[in-house]
């Protein structure tokens, strides 16, 4: 496959920004020529990259500019150190004083990167206090969660506190990624080599069902900006109000489904009329039958 018709799925983090933003659009900040890296990794006899696994810049995105944060899927599974973390952090902050169209965060990621211990920890916290800051000044930020490591550990947190989350079915979003369940709950709980299970439980179609993803598109860069660009312009609350509205969803959720053993289950009880075909349907099928029946936070 030529990476003219390659997916996103399989693109690296700056084939993703070429292909993403408008042509010509792109500048990037704090790129490999500044040579910031990782202060932790030469400690650990560790590889370091010169972007530390996150290209960030301004561009445009059907004419309106944005700022965008693209993760590199093949440095360290996409995870979040101190430099990644603070590139992020400075990202946000910047959106929150200019004010953009957007945040676009293209998000591939197995969370923390443990080698930098605390200070992966404190960057997620500060990447989460960020985003408040740029939805607190009225930007839209906008999670796209459909790369190759899925969207897991600190930064599926993060996601979910955007204001709005657009997947592929190839996508996976969740806070503990199948091999940290498998290891802490056994394979009788969760077999993270049952790739049917974790899309099942993790992936796009299902966090769409749920209504934690607010757009579920196919693996095609212009899908991808169509879903993200119809979010321009769109803000969700930000308060004491929200915040309890998403707890008691949440609540009702427990109630609704706690007798549930499998995310097909969930469907039936959510009123999907064939669960088990739900995997082979297109998402354009998907999405049409599933907005008859998805549940909603604000339900």
């Amino acid at each position: 496959m030529t990476i003219a018709n390659a997916g996103y799925l399989e693109a690296t983090a700056r084939q993703r920004v070429r292909r993403f933003f408008d042509a010509g659009s792109v500048h990037e900040w704090l790129g490999p020529a500044e040579r910031v890296t990782s202060p932790h990794l030469p400690a650990l006899e560790m590889p370091v990259a010169f972007d530390d696994g996150v290209v960030t810049g301004r561009a445009t995105l059907e004419g309106k500019t944005v700022f965008f944060a693209a993760e590199e899927p093949e440095f360290m599974g996409g995870s979040v150190g101190e430099v990644h973390g603070a590139k992020l952090t400075g990202l946000l902050l910047r959106a929150a004083r200019d004010k953009p169209a957007a945040v676009v965060l293209l998000l591939d990621t197995g969370g923390v990167r443990l080698h930098e211990a605390n200070a992966g920890l404190i960057a997620i916290s500060e990447i989460q206090r960020a985003v408040f800051d740029a939805r607190a000044a009225g930007v839209p930020v906008v999670a796209v969660c459909a790369g190759s490591n899925g969207c897991y550990g600190g930064l599926g947190i993060v996601a979910r506190g955007c204001d709005w989350v657009v997947m592929t079915e190839e996508g996976r979003l969740s806070v503990s990624g199948p091999e940290v369940i498998e290891a802490q709950k056994g394979v009788e709980e969760f077999d993270a080599r049952d790739r049917a299970l974790v899309w099942r439980t993790m992936g796009g179609k299902h966090r769409y069902l749920l209504g934690e993803a607010d757009a579920l598109v196919a693996d095609r860069f212009d899908a991808l900006r169509l879903a993200v660009a119809s979010f321009f312009g769109r803000t969700r609350a930000i308060d004491l109000a929200s915040v309890r509205a998403e707890h008691a969803a949440l609540g009702r959720r427990l109630e609704r489904f706690a007798t549930a053993g499998d995310a097909t289950d969930v469907w039936a009880s959510l009123g999907v009329a064939e669960p088990k075909a739900v995997p082979m349907l297109t998402p354009g099928d998907f999405v049409a039958m599933a907005d008859r029946v998805r549940e909603r936070a604000d339900a």
